[in-house]
């Protein structure tokens, strides 16, 4: 069963490698030739040496990092945040077999959100059109899995294009607690009630009172 999972994942790398390659090359139409194992570099001036991840190995991290940019349309944003407000660049190099393909730098800590810049150069020599794009905000947890030393995000464990899905903390998941408190609070606002209605009841008695000893 394992095996047969990374075979899928592996088949998934290449699928997504060749999808993002076609987004950037027109051609005529032809039978598309079994895609070849895919693979994505990762520098970055904090890595000491680029990381190397190829589908034959480990073919989750690799479906996870292309996922991070095979959502990109034609074109993107002309201008992207100003310099200071990047943060550290990772580029990621996309391959098909050992050939790169296409390269994307990807900024996991910029101020708004990730950020994703495509250059218009291609690493086969093709070009894009250059924009900016807005990143998933599972980026910097991506990264890290792979191997890039990143602080660990605990709000953001996946989504898409500039959502995604927040993890709460586990106390604020424990449902006795939130029926204690509120009970709790169904109890406070229950005993402020008496309290209003007995405050209101002693007086209007005091007021009938009053009216009846001026009208003997």
């Amino acid at each position: 069963m394992v095996r047969q999972m990374r075979r899928w994942a592996t088949v998934l790398a290449g699928t997504l490698a060749a999808a993002l390659l076609s987004l950037g090359t027109a051609g005529p139409a032809a039978a598309a030739p079994a895609p070849a194992p895919a693979g994505v570099d990762i520098a970055g001036t904090d890595l000491p040496e680029p990381l190397r991840l190829r589908a034959d190995t480990q073919p989750d991290l690799v479906v996870a990092v292309i996922d991070q940019v095979n959502f990109l349309g034609r074109t993107g944003a002309p201008t992207g945040p100003k310099a200071a407000d990047l943060g550290p660049k990772y580029t990621v190099v996309v391959l098909v077999g050992d050939t790169p393909k296409q390269t994307y730098d990807l900024y996991p800590d910029a101020a708004g959100g990730p950020r994703i810049f495509r250059p218009a150069k291609q690493p086969d020599g093709h070009k894009t059109s250059a924009g900016w794009f807005l990143g998933r905000l599972s980026m910097s947890e991506t990264l890290r899995a792979a191997g890039v030393p990143l602080e660990r995000q605990f709000d953001t464990v996946s989504g898409g294009v500039g959502g995604g899905e927040r993890v709460l903390p586990e106390d604020t998941l424990d449902p006795a607690k939130d029926l204690d408190e509120a009970l709790g609070e169904l109890q406070h606002l229950l005993l402020l009630n008496v309290a209003v209605m007995l405050t209101i009841t002693v007086g209007l008695a005091g007021i009938a009172l009053l009216i009846r000893r001026r009208t003997r």
